[in-house]
């Protein structure tokens, strides 16, 4: 009985556990909390200043943007303040100017947050943002443009823009025109550094636009200056940047390249992280478009055949941003102190000898340009947009030939073999006055030989007093918004070109100054013009429409238009080359 009763308690516990083995089978599981786990989120898409992207762009990385330079084109600095018109591609990223231009072309901070005059209103006094910084840590102060108006205006610098500045002493920088002609010494000059931040600059006159003026005033660094002369940014040992970008190849003949500079703080931070410049045969330009090698094309680098293409296609022709660009001219100059060009007559022969219309229907194409028969292009302060100017230099071979009758050479008879000089132009503009020339010719029957030069040598020439350029073609665009400029800057006797006339000089001297009556300056300058145009300081071909071919993944500032609907790159605004991306 107590046998049984011990197993029977053996077997009744063994029934339990197996009963509760198999409920705990039957059961279903409880699990243990899990930590909660979060999805990791994309990492932004950022530049080296911490700013976002836009959605559409392409990883920080790919913001690299390639653009041709003509191979041929030789340049020995970086800098306006050392050579103005032998710059190597990629100028004017290492420094920024003391104003600019937003896209109605009106004057905005730049380096300078703020600008006042005095009550005589010769004294302009300009108020750096402070903390603006060199790459090398170098802090940018008013001593930097300081020292580098004085090396513009020192007479063995022989800065080639020195002429623009020339004009402006009458009513400009005070002191300029004595001491590029050395009775002066350069600590004359009227631009001084007051203090770190300030910088004051005196006029001889009144000059409402110098404000605008100062869109010109790009800087070297002081220090570098000193150390290593106007070439240091030449070198990758010695280029320092107060600008949105650095050197980061240099090899000029086939490629240089910047990169953003990570200790810049200024008015225009770079969505790009990498431009690159390609040198390149210019016959080459729009295949490599079409390749996408490189991601943009600037107008005058596009053959008329180009064009043709581009307007069959549709995606091209919405990608070609076509826009006023600096209100450029094309146009013909002589010597006109000296035979042949002496002879009013002979200038208004030739001036009639050219058959504009055709030229720009069939060698410039009219996404290009329109028909110039004065400076001044329509939209730009004082021009003529009704049309009044142009009986002056009309084409009328009829007309033409009578002024050469008149000045002793009928049918072109004894008229002296004459040789054209251009610029280094490249293909597209040298067909251009190719067909100038050649119409000219015909009308006249004399004889025209072209000359395109490296753009030294021309420069040099024309620079020269007296002047050894005798006939050439030359482009201008605006430096500042305002008559002043085109007119008297240009054309103002002692300045750009051998040609003076006491009447308009006398003209645009007065109204430059004039304050308080805008309808009387604006009237005054019109009057100006019509004294160039009909006195033939000049031979007016061609008002430029600018434009650039662009890549469709090519986004940005650069494609939003201004007040008038104009899209593309605004001449002077410097925001747009920081404000375009590489999208997907």
């Amino acid at each position: 009985m107590r046998i049984w009763s011990v197993y029977g308690l053996l077997f009744l516990l063994l029934l339990g556990l197996l009963f509760q083995a198999c409920a705990s089978a039957a059961a279903p599981a409880v699990e243990e909390p899990a930590s909660e786990e979060v999805a990791e989120e994309p990492a932004a898409n950022v530049t080296i200043y911490g700013e976002e992207l836009p959605a559409d762009a392409r990883p920080y990385d790919e913001q690299v943007y390639r653009i041709p330079v003509d191979i041929n084109q030789s340049a020995t600095t970086f800098d306006f303040a050392v050579a103005t018109y032998n710059r190597y591609c990629l100028a004017d990223l290492f420094q920024d100017t003391l104003v600019s231009l937003d896209k109605d072309f009106n004057v905005i901070p730049g380096v300078a947050e703020s600008w006042d005059v005095s009550e005589d209103g010769k004294v302009w006094t300009f108020h750096l943002r402070p903390g603006q910084v060199w790459s090398d840590g170098t802090p940018l102060t008013a001593y930097d443009y300081e020292a580098t108006f004085r090396l513009t205006a020192t007479p063995e610098h022989g800065w080639d823009f020195s002429w623009f500045y020339s004009f402006l002493a009458d009513g400009g920088i005070k002191n300029w025109s004595k001491i590029i002609a050395g009775e002066l010494p350069p600590e004359e000059l009227g631009v001084r550094a007051v203090d770190d931040l300030t910088l004051e600059v005196e006029t001889e006159n009144v000059f409402l636009p110098l404000p605008g003026v100062m869109k010109f005033a790009f800087t070297l660094q002081k220090k570098a200056l000193e150390e290593h002369g106007p070439y240091y940014n030449s070198s990758l040992e010695t280029t320092v940047s107060s600008g949105p970008f650095i050197l980061a190849e240099f090899d000029p003949g086939t490629i240089i390249a910047v990169e953003a500079n990570p200790m810049y703080n200024g008015f225009r931070k770079p969505l790009l992280k990498r431009i690159e410049c390609y040198y390149m045969d210019p016959s080459t330009f729009f295949a490599a478009y079409q390749n996408g090698d490189i991601d943009s094309v600037e107008n005058a680098m596009l053959t008329p055949a180009d064009f043709e293409l581009i307007l069959r296609d549709e995606e091209m022709a919405g990608n070609y941003l076509r826009h006023f660009g600096d209100f450029r001219t094309d146009y013909l100059l002589f010597d006109t102190f000296t035979e042949p060009f002496s002879d009013l007559d002979v200038r208004k022969a030739f001036a009639h000898a050219v058959d504009r219309e055709n030229i720009i229907q069939n060698v410039y194409g009219e996404i290009k340009a329109m028909s110039a028969y004065s400076m001044l292009m329509p939209g730009y302060p004082s021009s003529d947009t009704e049309g009044a100017l142009r009986e002056y230099q009309n084409y009328d071979c009829d007309l033409a030939n009578e002024h050469l009758t008149a000045a002793g050479y009928p049918g072109g008879e004894g008229f002296p073999d004459q040789v054209m000089m251009l610029r280094g132009e490249a293909p597209a503009m040298s067909a251009v006055y190719q067909a100038v020339a050649a119409s000219i010719s015909e009308c006249l029957n004399i004889d025209i030989e072209i000359s395109n030069v490296d753009r030294k040598i021309y420069m040099d020439a024309l620079n020269a007093k007296p002047t050894e350029l005798t006939f050439g073609a030359v482009d201008y665009g605006m430096d500042f918004l305002d008559p002043a400029n085109l007119l008297g800057n240009v054309w103002k006797s002692g300045g750009r070109h051998s040609w003076k006339n006491d009447e308009f000089d006398a003209l645009v001297t007065e109204a430059a100054g004039l304050v308080g009556n805008p309808e009387l300056r604006d009237q005054m300058f019109r009057e100006a013009e019509r004294v160039l145009v009909d006195d033939v300081g000049g031979i007016f071909i061609a008002h430029r429409w600018a434009g650039d071919l662009v890549q469709p993944w090519i986004q940005g500032t650069v494609r939003e238009p201004d007040s008038q609907g104009i899209t593309g790159f605004h001449w002077g605004n410097d925001q747009d080359i920081s404000r375009i991306y590489i999208a997907e």
